[in-house]
């Protein structure tokens, strides 16, 4: 005859198995199952090795470790920063635990500079990125802190704080594409921007005299240029027109000149044919034009006797009356 006891343990037992069955079951069944972002793919792993790239969506995998997919975010933009932190940043990599350290470097002429930058990058083969690189993130960062600091240390500080931060931004990208692709990662960089480059704290004064002093250098240059551009076409303007009226007088008097000849021309060739007659008509056309400028005048024969009455010739004149 069975024990009822033992039968109630059975029982029990035969309860808890199926229980933790269930639950076997029902841990097994959410497991299987993963979704991929639209702007993500996931890397299938099968005991850890590659197995295959699942595009966005919902798909199956064997469940209980025996399949994992890591997902990749590889249609998003991500970004970098070097020398500051952004908070609760969503990508691990993003900044650093350190970020002081980072923008502390040296110009070409030793002289020291705080650079702040942030690299803008695009994963473009998720496997690649997965497998070819140990720690893909970190290393990126590795490499572009020592590309930066190779193109800061080219150039001198004032290049580095002012004129020459677009060639800074160019060459270091170009730089690090070169590496990326050697190293052939999975990741593309997209762009390189410098945010903010200024001298250390204990020389920040003397910078700014510096800059204060080239710009007051520049806005004299300026003053200067501005008074030459106003003074300098005026004078130009004016000696154009002294040159224009000593030409104009110029040609004026070679041409009365060569009147004067033309006319001389014809009067010595009528001189020639009546020397007498041309004479005395030379004579009386120039006391016409020479007597009328001498005004009254008195000519007396050198023995007249008597001077004093012809004195008295006008004095019958009558007078113009006033108004």
């Amino acid at each position: 005859m069975l024990n009822p006891g033992r039968l109630q343990i059975g029982k029990i037992f035969r309860y808890v198995v199926a229980f933790f069955g269930l639950i076997f079951v029902l841990i097994g069944i959410s497991s299987s199952f993963y979704t991929v972002s639209p702007e993500s793919e996931a890397v299938v792993l099968r005991f850890g090795k590659f197995m295959a790239v699942e595009p966005p969506g919902l798909h199956f995998k064997i469940p209980f470790g025996v399949d994992s997919a890591a997902l990749v975010p590889i249609r998003r933009q991500l970004k970098l920063e070097f020398g500051f932190s952004t908070p609760r940043a969503t990508n691990p990599d993003q900044s650093s635990s350190e970020p002081e350290l980072e923008r502390d470097m040296v110009t070409g002429d030793l002289n020291a500079a705080n650079v702040e930058w942030i690299v803008q990058y695009t994963i473009s083969d998720s496997k690649k990125y997965l497998f070819n690189v140990r720690a893909p993130g970190s290393t990126l960062r590795d490499l572009t802190e020592s590309v930066m600091c190779e193109v800061i240390g080219d150039r001198t500080v004032d290049e580095v704080l002012t004129i020459g931060r677009s060639e800074i931004e160019t060459e270091s990208l170009v730089r690090l594409q070169s590496i990326l692709v050697k190293l052939d990662m999975g990741v593309r960089a997209d762009q390189i921007q410098l945010k903010n480059v200024h001298p250390p704290g204990p020389v920040q004064r003397s910078f700014d005299d510096v800059n204060r002093a080239q710009q007051e250098r520049e806005q004299m240059i300026n003053e200067a240029n501005g008074e030459y551009n106003r003074v300098i076409p005026k004078a130009k303007g004016l000696a154009d027109q002294r040159i224009s009226g000593a030409e104009g007088f110029a040609v004026q008097r070679v041409n009365e000149a060569e009147g004067d000849v033309a006319r001389f021309k014809e009067l010595l060739i009528q001189y020639d044919k009546a020397p007498a007659i041309t004479k005395q008509r030379l004579y009386l056309e120039t006391m016409n034009e020479v007597l009328p400028q001498l005004g009254s005048k008195v000519i007396l024969d050198e023995d007249a006797k008597q001077f004093l009455p012809l004195m008295n010739l006008n004095q019958g004149a009558v007078a113009p009356a006033k108004r």
